[in-house]
């Protein structure tokens, strides 16, 4: 787990997000044609009827809130919700262990939008316990510490977060992982007792990156680094072209229970 350099197509870039990269990730500019800023912008208007339809049936007093990862599709839903004055909430959760680059973008996103986003943090005493019996990069030993770590340091904030809600949003793709492959739009979260919206399901990783650059949407650098899903620093890594977008994701896991509870069904 220390190795801080990895191959993509021939050029060695850094996982290690203190390092800058050599090569720049082609899949974060598109070629922006003319088709394809069509199907964006409809696509665009279709995630609006998604969120309006979801404000008026749940609640327009902020009872509906929005998951932000900080991720490329979730810079998209931020700027939907925000440029529009959608009456949604907007929070994210700082695990402790983000990137330096994932605190830039949260900089930059407050700046750009003239906003603030609700930071939600683990317990401190459990983080504390944790790394006393376990160790601090415990995660890497077995599945069962690393969904024990991803517990307190994501669900139980995400738990307090949506508390007292009627609904979220996440910026999950049905392409993004054999996980997700069957999304729907809409859905009862079972495991949270509320509805879930998925407003982004149908985009392709094209169509997220084109909206990105006609709308001018601040994103993570690392992106452009290889890195296309981001989470925490020591549980993500670079990959190569033609990998799955989740596979610097718990890259030594089986891709098909790659997880971190956020977004399992019961």
């Amino acid at each position: 787990m220390s190795d801080s350099l990895s191959i993509v197509s021939g050029t060695i870039i850094s996982t290690n997000s203190n390092i800058s990269s050599v090569a720049k990730n082609p899949a974060t500019s598109p070629e922006l044609t003319l088709c394809l800023q069509k199907t964006v912008k409809s696509k665009r208007e279709a995630v609006l009827v998604v969120l309006n339809n979801a404000v008026n049936t749940f609640g327009s007093n902020h009872n509906i809130t929005f998951a932000n990862s900080l991720g490329a599709e979730d810079m998209v839903l931020t700027d939907i919700i925000l440029r529009e004055k959608l009456a949604i909430n907007i929070f994210s959760l700082d695990t402790g262990r983000l990137p330096t680059e994932t605190y830039d973008l949260i900089a930059e996103t407050e700046r750009t939008y003239q906003t603030k986003l609700n930071i939600f943090f683990p317990q401190a005493a459990a983080v504390e316990f944790y790394v006393r019996k376990n160790g601090i990069n415990a995660f890497y030993e077995s599945i069962d510490l690393r969904k024990s770590c991803c517990a307190m340091r994501k669900v139980e904030p995400l738990q307090r977060a949506l508390k007292d809600k009627s609904a979220w949003i996440t910026g999950m793709r049905a392409e993004q992982s054999a996980t997700r492959a069957d999304l729907p739009v809409q859905q009862y979260d079972e495991s949270n007792k509320l509805e879930k919206f998925n407003p982004l399901s149908d985009w392709t990783e094209q169509e997220v990156w084109a909206y990105i650059r006609m709308f001018n949407v601040p994103y993570n650098q690392l992106h452009d680094a290889f890195y296309p899903s981001i989470g925490c620093a020591p549980c993500t890594r670079a990959v190569a072209v033609g990998e799955d977008v989740r596979a610097g994701r718990w890259w030594w896991e089986d891709p098909l229970n790659k997880e971190c509870g956020l977004h399992v069904k019961k």
